[in-house]
C-alpha cells in the first residue's frame, strides 16, 4: 500500500514553537536596555534622542516582523501566524514609550510645543498619524474585540499597512544624511506591500 507523501511546506510548519509569552519577554528586553543605558548614562551626547530614536527604531522592526508573517508561510511554508499579535503589540508598546519619551522627557509636558512640532515638523506629523493608526488596532487586539466587531475587525485591521509606511516614511525623513538603515526599513516596508497587492490582486497562476 502506497502512503501520501507529506507536505513539505506542512512538515515545515510542524514542530514545537516557543510560547508566546518568550516572545513579549525577548522583544522587551531592547527596550529594558536602551532605558539601562540611559540611566546609566551609556547613550552618548544626547541620551535622550538616542532613547527616542531606539524605541522609534523597535517599534518599526516588530511591524516590518509582523508584516513579513504572511509572506513568510506563502512563500516558504513557515507558519508564525500564532505570533502575529505579539509583534503587533510590541511594536505598537514601543511606539508607545517613544511617543511618551518625546512628550514627557523631552518636552517636558509642554503641550503647546508639542502640539507646535506636530503642526511644523512634516516627519512628527507624519510619526503621529502612524501612532493613532496603531492605537485603535491594539485596543482591539482580543480575541474579544474579534467576536464583537467580526468581518469589521478584518477591515479595522488592514490599516496596519498605511502605519507601516507612515512610520518608515517618519523614520526616513527624520534623519538627515540618509543612512542606509531607514532606506531599507522602507525598501522591506513597501516590498512586504508589494508582495500583498500582488498576492491579492494578480491571477494565483501567475505567482506560482
Amino acid at each position: 500500500m502506497r502512503t501520501a507523501r507529506a507536505d513539505p511546506q506542512k512538515q515545515r510548519g510542524k514542530g514545537w514553537r516557543p510560547p508566546t509569552w518568550m516572545l513579549y519577554l525577548a522583544g522587551a528586553a531592547p527596550g529594558v536596555w536602551l532605558f539601562w543605558q540611559g540611566v546609566n548614562d551609556r547613550l552618548g551626547a544626547d541620551p535622550l534622542k538616542e532613547l527616542e530614536h531606539g524605541l522609534g527604531e523597535w517599534s518599526l522592526r516588530f511591524l516590518i516582523l509582523g508584516l513579513a508573517v504572511t509572506p513568510l508561510r506563502q512563500a516558504a511554508g513557515v507558519n508564525l501566524v500564532k505570533y502575529r499579535r505579539a509583534l503587533g503589540l510590541l511594536a505598537f508598546f514601543y511606539a508607545l514609550a517613544h511617543l511618551l519619551t518625546y512628550v514627557v522627557l523631552d518636552q517636558g509636558l509642554d503641550w503647546r510645543a508639542v502640539w507646535g512640532d506636530i503642526v511644523k515638523r512634516p516627519y512628527i506629523t507624519v510619526g503621529m498619524a502612524a501612532f493613532l493608526i496603531l492605537l485603535p488596532l491594539a485596543a482591539t487586539s482580543s480575541n474579544a474585540a474579534m467576536r464583537r466587531l467580526g468581518r469589521r475587525w478584518g477591515q479595522l485591521h488592514r490599516w496596519v499597512y498605511p502605519a507601516a509606511l507612515l512610520a518608515a516614511l517618519h523614520f526616513l525623513i527624520l534623519v538627515k544624511s540618509w543612512p542606509a538603515e531607514p532606506i531599507i526599513y522602507t525598501a522591506l516596508v513597501i516590498a512586504l506591500l508589494v508582495w500583498r497587492a500582488a498576492r491579492r490582486w494578480l491571477p494565483r497562476r501567475a505567482l506560482a
